[in-house]
């Protein structure tokens, strides 16, 4: 059977470039998440692990599906992001309501970190707002809240 070689359409190719939501949202989330990462460095966090720490400060205990489903992670993920944040002695495993299922608490170490970090996430934060303007802030905010709330 002879082989065809079919050239891509260039056009289309193009237009996904251009276009594509899941690409653009993958770049932009790239370069935002350096830019908090970055201003969580002197504190010794990456933005991911800030995010977790807040987590655990609003839901006071979870447990790694809980706490998988607030931040929008598969249990896995979870469980790999809680093992640094445990070894760091920021996040204890105490057990659950019924002592067969552990949850996670924030521990004193972590109360301390997630307070020292405030600083550097209100800096990060007000830099996006002021390089995107507030009312572009706002649309994005609005239009990634309810991206996120999509059913998979």
């Amino acid at each position: 059977m002879p082989r065809t070689s079919r050239q891509p359409d260039l056009a289309r190719c193009a237009e996904v470039a251009e276009t594509c939501t899941a690409s653009l949202l993958r770049r932009a989330s790239r370069a935002v998440s350096n830019a908090f990462d970055e201003a969580m460095r002197p504190v010794g966090l990456r933005n991911s692990q800030f995010s977790v720490l807040v987590a655990l400060a609003l839901a006071r205990q979870a447990s790694v599906s809980r706490l998988a489903g607030i931040l929008g992670l598969d249990r896995t993920t979870m469980t790999r992001n809680l093992g640094p944040l445990q070894r760091r002695g920021l996040v204890a495993a105490v057990a659950g309501e019924d002592r067969r299922n552990k949850v996670f608490q924030l521990t004193l170490r972590g109360r301390t970190a997630l307070a020292r970090a405030f600083p550097a996430w209100q800096g990060a934060q007000a830099r996006v707002v002021r390089e995107l303007g507030a009312s572009r802030w706002t649309e994005l905010l609005r239009g990634l809240k309810a991206a996120a709330a999509r059913p998979s």
